[in-house]
């Protein structure tokens, strides 16, 4: 039996190399709680919670992570055997409704350190890996044309990214839409396009742009609409349009995705572990839409190398029809918390063999980027 006998957490903050654009607003930097878990063996693990803007994504903010993980999650796990991961979601679930993204970091800890302890990697004690790798994207999000293109194109020669993710929402829905034809025409036959509106859109916005996005190339279009307004999404499926609909905010627990495939309103489900509450429920939310025929996508809250390992690690796992990952946070950052990054070749982020997670957390820029109290 291996126990957990000590859990701490910190904020930091990272500047990235270019401000990032969303319909709610525009980022400078990106924060982070990680998690440090000990076990009475000396085995540490590691885990993360990224947010996106603070709280502009969705209610919890890395403030609020890393309460409830301080005041209220830890207390009930002192003392608890590391690797009864549903029982520690359990208890977690008892002690603290709803947090998501804190239970989704202290979960990551837990496997992190178990995996560690047998000497494996982490998507061993996940089912195992179907994937060696996956396409990766890179997000286009300066909301200026010539900027964008620039960085598409260098993405290409550099053979990192041939899937780009156009940040849409924050101007006028016909200014928008102008922008994504006119970077679908320099990029056709080149690369795939998907859109990422962020809930921007009503109902009939949706339904008047989403066939001009289709019918300029785009091929997966992200939470047009509001989380709430599942009609919306089950009418523009009802669509004939090549383009798919992907829900994000709106699909968050299990039963959102039984929902949304009861209703037919999803085409591709996006999966991130922070929305998910943890890489357990990442892979229920993924066998719902493996059992409704519904692809998935592996999506970012712009993670550092070690939420981007890890949720590589659960993506590894999944089967069903996948539409690529955007783990591409680490190259948005000036600078990250391993000793070496995650390996990209061909267009494709390789999931790394290592122990754990397969990265090594370097402690000293830990310590430089920590938010000072």
């Amino acid at each position: 039996m291996t126990v957990i006998t000590s859990i701490s957490t910190r904020i930091i903050d990272i500047p990235i190399i270019r401000p990032h654009k969303l319909s709610f607003g525009s980022i400078q930097s990106q924060s982070y709680c990680i998690v440090r878990m000990e076990l009475d063996s000396g085995i540490v693990g590691w885990g993360e919670a990224a947010t996106i803007g603070g709280a502009s994504w969705n209610e919890e903010s890395p403030e609020s992570i890393q309460h409830a993980i301080d005041s209220y999650i830890t207390p009930v796990l002192i003392g608890k055997e590391v690797g009864e991961f549903e029982s520690l979601l359990e208890l977690m679930e008892k002690c603290c409704r709803g947090n998501y993204f804190a239970k989704s970091a202290v979960e990551m800890a837990a496997i992190d350190a178990t995996a560690r302890s047998l000497n494996i990697p982490a998507y061993q004690l996940l089912g195992g890996k179907k994937n060696q790798s996956l396409p990766l994207a890179w997000t286009l999000a300066t909301g200026d044309i010539d900027k964008d293109l620039r960085e598409a194109h260098l993405r290409l020669e550099q053979r990192q990214h041939q899937i780009f993710k156009i940040k849409i929402g924050a101007k006028k829905p016909s200014e928008d839409v102008a922008l994504v034809v006119e970077i679908a025409k320099s990029l056709q036959g080149k690369a795939r396009l998907t859109v990422d509106i962020n809930q921007a859109w009503d109902g009939n916005t949706a339904r008047r742009y989403v066939p001009i996005l289709s019918d300029a190339g785009v091929d997966l279009i992200e939470q047009p609409v509001a989380r709430w307004n599942t009609q919306a999404l089950q009418e523009l499926c009802q669509m004939s349009i090549s383009a798919l609909i992907m829900p994000d905010e709106t699909v968050c627990t299990p039963q959102d995705a039984v929902m949304l495939s009861r209703l037919g309103a999803a085409h591709v489900f996006s999966l991130k572990v922070s929305k998910h509450g943890g890489l357990l429920r990442t892979r229920k939310v993924a066998a719902v839409a493996e059992a409704s025929d519904i692809g998935w996508y592996g999506g970012t809250m712009l993670e550092t190398s070690l939420g981007s390992a890890a949720s590589a690690h659960v993506f590894a796992t999944l089967g069903g029809v996948n539409y690529g990952c955007e783990l591409f946070g680490p190259q948005l950052l000036v600078e990250d918390i391993v000793e070496k990054p995650m390996q990209i070749k061909d267009f494709h982020l390789i999931i790394p063999d290592g122990i754990g997670f397969g990265v090594e957390i370097n402690e000293r820029q830990l310590d430089r980027f920590t938010r000072k109290s």
